[in-house]
């Protein structure tokens, strides 16, 4: 495994529970990027600035990660865009679905020992998983 990197991912890790956490603790609010993006998609007034501004900061984020060192955000997509659009709406679709995303399961749900969110990130994991294999052996690394 060429790309280990124990320390950048414990960092990273510790940044995004300490995130989330002062966004519970702080405002009261689930920092699950699906119910955010939702959230700005159907407005309520008062309720979009917070929202705009966390994804503002993610984009912000990658971008400083970026000028800082090109090497470490690096993105090589080897599918037609039609293959990216329908992975895209599948990913709404199932998010829709859980009723969150892995971010808002994976990393506050699980914190705050919700088994509801215990149900749903093992569906998610598992899930991917079924997909990469079938994709890759099934499908023959089908590229769309």
């Amino acid at each position: 495994m060429a790309s280990f990197t124990p320390v950048a991912s414990l960092v990273g890790g510790a940044m995004i529970g300490l995130a989330a956490s002062l966004l519970l603790l702080c405002d009261g609010r689930i920092a699950g990027i699906s119910g955010i993006v939702g959230g700005l998609l159907s407005p309520v007034t008062g309720d979009t600035t917070w929202r705009a501004l966390f994804l503002l900061g993610l984009a912000l984020g990658g971008l400083a990660m970026r000028l800082v060192d090109p090497t470490l955000v690096q993105t090589q997509l080897d599918l037609s865009p039609r293959t990216l659009a329908a992975s895209g709406l599948l990913v709404g679709f199932g998010t829709a679905l859980g009723s969150g995303c892995t971010s808002g399961h994976g990393v506050c749900g699980l914190s705050r020992g919700s088994r509801r969110s215990l149900v749903a990130t093992i569906t998610f994991i598992g899930t991917g998983i079924v997909m990469v294999w079938f994709v890759r052996h099934v499908l023959d690394g089908y590229r769309g």
